[in-house]
């Protein structure tokens, strides 16, 4: 990147500057004869001084107007010069505004692309809260500085330049006095800002530390809270904010003292003309025309000034702001910009032997982590790494992490620093201990390793294409990356698939290795899809259901479900799902909100409800209160048996206070609709209450035929009714399956309901199919909605479906659980035979499956060689494998 701010807006922008330029220089003669025209309109057209009839209009010659018609065509003109100085404004604005974004848009890019190419040990001096803003807020003044850059001073400069002219050719004395205070102002303004800039400069670097703070709470909230750490950094987040607030006091002292030097040396300006020109009148030797034309000159010479003393200022901190956060994106070990943009001409495979020569790594603060490391691991080999320090420092390197300090490493004969990361990034794989999962679907996040490059165009209508077109038409002037991301980015065959259908298979036998195909299946039995794009699927779960509901009639565990009957109440069900017998979608019928909706309502009216509904929730609310209002508030029976949680159970105990049970029918609006919510939420077989007997089920049922035959038109999209033939799109699949509810208090049921649904989807072909509806699984910032295990089997599974030439395992499996950690291992040297993986294990018994063992210890290899040799005969070994 540019380093000074006027190479870089010069090097992508020249085009444009000089579009603006010439606009803004061709706008003066317009803007001359507008400046002049209030002196003509009133010393001709109303005084009628020198003028003449017929009129000679503007040297274009004799035209038959009388006085009032000559006086409108002067205002015309004037009205038509104003129209024409304002076009050229209004263009001059849109260029300088499309080019100050497009560059902004460019500078924000180049910044982006210098993270993604920072080193590694960047990152542990350099915290996103820094990053963030420095992209994001502070070069955003950046953009519309550069617009303006050259054609501000030039326009405000020119405009100037022609008032004064004006003035010069009214009256140079007057002129003079009009501009006489300017360089006394031009020489203390910057002065006093000067000031202002570095308090700014402080601000900024303040606001950085708060960000940073605040990255640092969000990240470490749980320790904070499991150390009451929180008065601590509300103490250190309140200094740092008093260190803005003090910087922002005094930057608007100044600023209020800039603002009164600017506003009084305006204010002679109108004082010298009313003197000397109210002078020159009295004395014949001015007219007042000329002296109002040069009062009003004078205020438009006022607007250009203001500008040119902004500009200046703000050169100099967008001058600030861009060689500050330059020099930030230029640490040193930056990778150049075609490390990772260039395609190799020919592919490079790596699948040969390692070889690793005096290498030396050294940290952010000298620090050697490795020391005249010299190994060659053959091909194909599975090669174990255990001791101590250095050995995730070298695995890293291996994959190229890390740039030696000393040293290199070859891999199948390519000096792996001279290979780009097109290259290391596809035939490496590493992954950590800690492996970080991104904001997408479970899917987006394992086809990772496979989307490097846009394997398949996106088709488009016209519409969207000439859309398409202006975008890339777009990106190409910004210097932005000329790849579309809504195509398909997916290689299949880098996985080894020709198809979608043989990379989902390809898919699931990573997940299997890394023991997280049963955690995907779960997920997709919970997930939802849409039959009419997923056609053939919804067909299979129908006949899954249909198979399911066959094998209930076994007498063990026919009263294991009770299924959905649109002529019976279900008990196991809630008092809302009767009424609707649908699944409600979008949040539309929401349970809580059903109490205030005007339908629902209705419905309870005509089947004669709603009344019993506030009687029956004043039983709830007081049964609730008198059996939980002694619990505290994180006791289990509030999540087991309540529908009031433990924050509104006061507010229920007042409700119930101002309540008389005699007199429902008067309490507030907003005290029924609370009470009438909580039937809504009761399920019959689980609470017991006494509520809703065997006629009043009935009612329910009416409503249900009521509420759906009544249902408006534009509130039918809202709920998706059960009916046995179809699948229902908004419930997830195990419900589509099961389509009833588990029986409430039968011994084991959901144990024994899982076994006879895990066998009916293995026989109807349903396992694969439903995995990879867990693909669209969202997992939340930073994999937050999957568990530390499950997060880091998926990082696992996402490096070896891209089939690495080597695959390096830093304590990977270090959050699984022994089983889980076993069945890994052990599947993964099966899966590895015939290929590359160096694997950094915490226990050296690990090691026994492995072609190779390395061990280090402080940074340096002190052993290699296979495992029986090592357990024989090194001590060092033989310590680990007895720890």
């Amino acid at each position: 990147m540019e380093k000074n701010l006027y190479k870089f807006i010069i090097k992508h922008s020249l085009r444009q500057q000089v579009i603006i330029t010439l606009l803004s220089v061709a706008s003066f003669i317009p803007y001359y004869y507008y400046l002049s025209m209030p002196k003509t309109i009133i010393n001709e057209g109303i005084a009628g001084k020198g003028v003449h009839y017929p009129v000679d209009l503007f040297g274009l010659g004799v035209v038959d107007l009388g006085k009032v018609d000559y006086l409108m065509v002067l205002c015309l003109g004037f009205l038509f010069l104003v129209l024409v100085q304002q076009a050229f404004k209004y263009a001059i604005n849109v260029f300088q505004g499309i080019a100050g974004e497009r560059m902004l848009r460019r500078l924000r890019y180049d910044l982006y692309c210098h993270v993604l190419r920072f080193p590694l040990p960047t990152f542990r001096k350099t915290s996103q809260g820094e990053i963030i803003p420095m992209i994001i807020a502070e070069v955003e003044p950046v953009g519309g500085f550069i617009g303006e850059s050259f054609a501000l001073p030039i326009f405000q400069g020119g405009m100037l330049l022609v008032i004064f002219g004006f003035l010069l050719i009214q009256n140079p004395v007057m002129a003079l006095a009009a501009v006489a205070l300017y360089p006394i102002q031009f020489y203390i303004v910057p002065k006093l800002q000067r000031r202002v800039r570095a308090l700014g400069k402080e601000r900024i670097k303040n606001q950085r530390r708060l960000s940073d703070r605040i990255g640092e709470t969000v990240t470490g909230v749980v320790e904070l809270h499991t150390h009451d750490g929180s008065n601590r950094m509300l103490a250190d987040f309140s200094k740092k904010l008093g260190v803005s607030y003090w910087i922002r006091v005094e930057i608007f002292q100044r600023k209020f003292v800039i603002k009164f030097v600017n506003n009084f040396i305006q204010q002679l300006g109108p004082f010298f003309f009313y003197t000397i020109g109210g002078y020159f009148v009295i004395k014949g030797q001015m007219d007042v025309g000329t002296v109002i034309a040069a009062v009003n000159a004078h205020k438009e010479m006022a607007a250009p000034w203001k500008e040119l003393l902004n500009h200046y200022q703000t050169r100099e901190d967008v001058k600030q702001k861009y060689e500050q956060v330059v020099s930030q994106f230029e640490p040193q070990g930056l990778k150049p910009a075609t490390d990772i943009l260039e395609e190799p001409a020919e592919p490079v495979s790596l699948a040969g032997p390692v070889v690793t020569s005096n290498l030396a790594l050294s940290d952010d603060q000298g620090v050697t982590v490795l020391d005249n490391v010299a190994v060659t691991l053959p091909w194909p080999a599975r090669v174990a790494v255990v001791g101590g320090s250095g050995r995730e420092e070298f695995l890293q390197t291996l994959a190229r992490l890390h740039e030696p300090t000393r040293g290199k490493v070859s891999i199948n004969g390519r000096v792996l620093a001279d290979l780009p990361e097109t290259v290391t990034g596809r035939q490496l794989a590493y992954v950590g201990a800690s492996a970080h999962i991104f904001n997408a679907t479970l899917g987006d996040n394992l086809f990772l390793g496979l989307r490097q490059r846009p394997v398949h165009e996106k088709q488009r209508d016209d519409e969207a294409k000439r859309l398409y077109a202006r975008e890339m038409t777009e990106l190409q002037a910004s210097g932005n990356i000329l790849y579309d991301v809504d195509a398909d980015w997916t290689d299949y065959r880098r996985a080894g698939a020709e198809s979608p259908e043989q990379l989902t298979q390809r898919a699931i036998k990573a997940l299997q290795v890394a023991a997280f195909d049963d955690d995907v299946y779960q997920l997709g039995m919970r997930g939802t899809i849409n039959p009419k794009q997923q056609f053939r699927l919804a067909e299979q779960v129908l006949e899954a259901r249909r198979a399911f509901r066959s094998r209930l009639a076994d007498s063990d565990i026919a009263d294991l479900v009770e299924g959905w009957d649109p002529g019976r109440y279900n008990s196991n069900a809630t008092v809302a799902e009767n009424l609707m017998f649908g699944t409600a979608r979008d949040g539309a019928y929401d349970v809580d909100n059903l109490a205030r909706d005007p339908h629902i309502l209705k419905v309870l009216d005509e089947v004669g409800l709603r009344d019993r509904f506030v009687q029956i929730g004043y039983d709830v609310a007081s049964t609730m209160v008198e059996l939980f209002a002694d619990l505290p508030p994180d006791h289990e029976f509030f999540q087991q048996f309540s529908f009031i949680s433990s924050e509104d159970l006061p507010e229920y105990k007042d409700m119930l206070a101002r309540a008389r049970p005699d007199a429902l029918g008067q309490l507030r609006e907003e005290d029924r609709v609370r009470l009438m919510s909580l039937p809504f939420k009761l399920i019959l077989a689980r609470h017991r209450l006494g509520h809703f007997d065997e006629a009043e089920r009935e009612q329910i049922l009416k409503a249900r035929k009521i509420f759906a035959d009544t249902l408006p038109p534009e509130r039918r999209a809202s709920i998706a009714f059960f009916d046995p033939e179809t699948f229902n799109a908004s419930a997830s699949i195990v419900d589509n399956i099961l389509f009833g509810r588990v029986a409430y208090g039968q011994a084991q049921a959901q144990e024994k309901i899982g076994r006879v649904m895990a066998d009916v989807i293995e026989h109807g072909g349903l396992r694969e199919p439903i995995i990879a509806v867990g693909f669209q699984f969202e997992v939340g910032i930073a994999g937050a909605r999957l568990g530390a295990a499950q997060r880091q089997k998926l990082a696992i599974a996402r490096a070896l479906l891209k089939q690495p030439d080597w695959l390096m395992l830093s304590e990977s499996t270090a959050s699984l659980d022994p089983r889980s950690h076993a069945a890994v291992l052990r599947q993964m040297l099966e899966q590895r035979q015939g290929a590359g993986l160096v694997w950094s294990l915490q226990r050296a018994a690990d090691a026994a499956g492995f072609d190779m063992v390395l061990v280090f210890e402080e940074g340096h290899l002190v052993a290699q060689g296979n495992y029986a040799e090592l357990a024989e005969h090194n001590a060092r070994f033989k310590h680990l494998l007895a720890g």
